[in-house]
């Protein structure tokens, strides 16, 4: 059973994030611990009616009709329409079309928990808040009073159309069209991999789509991007029938299987009718703003099923019999066993950095946004950390679920447990919304050689001058994980000189680009949990008797500088050195 971690989240909305400085941005003046932590306990409790199909939802999936209409899994249905009742999807959206206009620091904190108890079903929402962001930055006024207000209420739902069979990566292959007539475009083309394309939760399906009209330029750019409703939406609001859009298919997947991957078809007849966003060959910079977002909250779906794994290890591991532990008696269950204790406390301690960093890089984009001083740096520092919450979160999504298996022995091997869905929908994540390597190459070629390191330079910079405070700290662990954080820093240092010093050499640095987020993961990570040690010791030290929580935050900073940092010092060597053994392998000598 799945229970929220709000402790945690309330520490690190409170102890590694500034609230005040939320509190400077406008429309954020009344965002206080007291509203979070009861948005949070209310969005627990909606979990639970998330959670209650997740495992059916795995089971038996969502199935394509004749009629090329799509049903959910049991379940599905009614809690999307309670989450809209409920005013949930409307968190993030301004006031001025019925939203919520609550910060990235609240919406995240509510995905994670979402994305852990239900994650096929919380994608859809997850589209939709991506869109409402995109139409909310982009979009004509006309366009965003029409369709924004239906999907603020649940109402409707949005998805985003970029893939086609023979474009993926690179875009500049799209061959949909979009012809001009009157006042609105016909669309034609198919597009794949598209996440709740079609469903039974919502009354409409807001498409936004890429496509090229007749005159545009080769490449990426002459894309433009489309509104395409599944039916047609008049100037009041009602709708007015089927639009050319057509399922033709659904995805058989290894894992979020209760939600819909659709092939889609527009224009199978006389075209689809969308709507211009923006101007014409302008789409891929807008698309690219529902991306971003979508981008960071895939980065969350890593944290939130590497926290949905965790919780059913230990509930295993405290149940379950077998052998006698070490310095214990019969009966004693397999937490016992140094072994379990050693998967189970790195886990925790990965988790815990992991969602610091999520609602670290949550800040960084509320400041991004709405700051009206230091606006230039937030957003750089927004910029650099979402490909590598995105990268990070994701890659260790997939070892930490592996993990809950492993220490459920042979069963987590057996369906029946349920464990095995969290490894099989955690594998989704290091590819959908731009594969690790994608990550990697926005993080070297963009974040770090086009500015010559200065952006990653100043968060280098700004880590160590955090941890020669915590050096003289007189609390042993904050003072340990400080020096050994600094080593770590240094070592990074000469992986980014590295980089730039071999830039001219485009191959080297893409080579290099995965092990090098990893290697910033690794190391946001350790400077934000010697962030937790620190203010879990000053917690300690003014209480007359320690929360068992602040005690486990100093033991959890600490399994992360002796089993997780070090990493960061075989990453930098396979960057620094590894990269002409990897460019001396020929192509034809991997073909056996």
């Amino acid at each position: 059973m799945y229970k929220a971690p709000l402790s945690d989240l309330n520490f690190a909305i409170n102890q590694i994030i500034d609230l005040q400085e939320i509190n400077k941005l406008p429309g954020y003046e009344e965002i206080s611990n007291d509203l979070i932590n009861q948005v949070l306990e209310e969005a627990s409790k909606v979990s639970n009616i998330l959670a209650e199909s997740n495992y059916e939802g795995d089971h038996i999936s969502s199935k394509r009709n004749e009629d090329g209409s799509v049903t959910t899994p049991p379940g599905f249905k009614k809690s999307y329409k309670a989450l809209g009742e409920g005013g949930w999807t409307s968190l993030e959206a301004k006031e001025e079309f019925g939203g919520q206009q609550m910060p990235t620091i609240v919406s995240a904190a509510v995905n994670e928990i979402w994305h852990s108890a239900n994650m096929s079903l919380a994608l859809c929402h997850l589209l939709t808040q991506g869109l409402i962001y995109a139409l909310q930055k982009s979009a004509s006024k006309a366009q965003q009073d029409l369709f924004i207000p239906p999907l603020v209420e649940g109402r409707w739902t949005g998805t985003m159309n970029l893939t086609e069979p023979q474009a993926g990566t690179d875009l500049a292959s799209i061959k949909s069209k979009a012809v001009k007539e009157d006042d609105h475009y016909r669309i034609s083309g198919q597009k794949i991999y598209i996440t709740y394309g079609e469903h039974d939760m919502s009354e409409n399906i807001i498409h936004l789509v890429l496509a090229r009209t007749p005159d545009a330029p080769d490449g990426v750019k002459g894309i433009s991007v489309f509104i395409v409703p599944k039916f047609n939406v008049s100037k009041d609001g009602k709708l007015e029938g089927q639009n050319d859009v057509t399922c033709l298919s659904i995805e058989k997947k290894l894992g979020v299987k209760g939600s819909p991957t659709a092939v889609l078809q527009f224009g199978e007849n006389k075209g689809a009718i969308g709507y211009l966003v923006g101007e014409e060959n302008q789409g891929l910079q807008i698309m690219f703003e529902m991306m971003n977002h979508a981008r960071f909250t895939v980065g969350v779906q890593g944290l939130s099923i590497s926290e949905r794994a965790f919780q059913q290890a230990v509930q295993y591991a405290n149940d379950r019999v077998q052998g006698i532990p070490i310095e214990k008696s019969k009966g004693d269950p397999i937490i016992h066993h140094p072994d379990v204790l050693r998967m189970l406390s790195v886990m925790k301690s990965e988790i815990e950095a992991m969602r610091a960093l999520s609602i670290y890089g949550a800040f960084s984009m509320d400041m991004a946004n709405l700051a009206s001083v230091d606006k230039e740096f937030w957003q750089e520092r927004s910029s650099l950390l979402v490909p590598i919450i995105k990268g990070w979160l994701t890659e260790r999504s997939l070892e930490i679920t592996s993990q809950a298996i492993q220490v459920h022995g042979g069963m987590g091997f057996i369906e029946e447990t349920g464990v095995a869905q969290h490894f099989r929908d955690a594998r989704i994540l290091p590819i959908y919304e731009g594969t690790t390597a994608i990550q990697a190459n926005d993080l070297v070629f963009r974040k770090t050689i086009r500015d010559q390191g200065k952006a990653i330079s100043l968060l280098l910079e700004e880590i160590s001058e955090e941890l020669e405070i915590y050096k003289n700290n007189k609390n042993n662990i904050v003072n340990k994980s400080a020096h050994t954080m600094m080593e770590a820093v240094s070592i990074s240092k000469k992986s980014v000189d590295h980089l730039i010093s071999t830039s001219n050499n485009q191959k080297k640095s893409a080579v290099s680009g995965v092990n090098y987020l990893m290697m910033l993961g690794y190391l946001c990570g350790g400077w934000l949990m010697s962030r937790s040690a620190s203010k879990a010791a000053e917690e300690i030290e003014k209480s007359e008797k320690p929360s068992e929580f602040m005690q486990a935050k100093l033991i959890s900073s600490d399994i992360f500088m002796t089993h997780l940092l070090p990493k960061i010092k075989s990453l930098s060597d396979s960057i620094i050195k590894g990269d002409d053994s990897i460019l001396a392998m020929k192509p034809e000598w991997l073909s056996r």
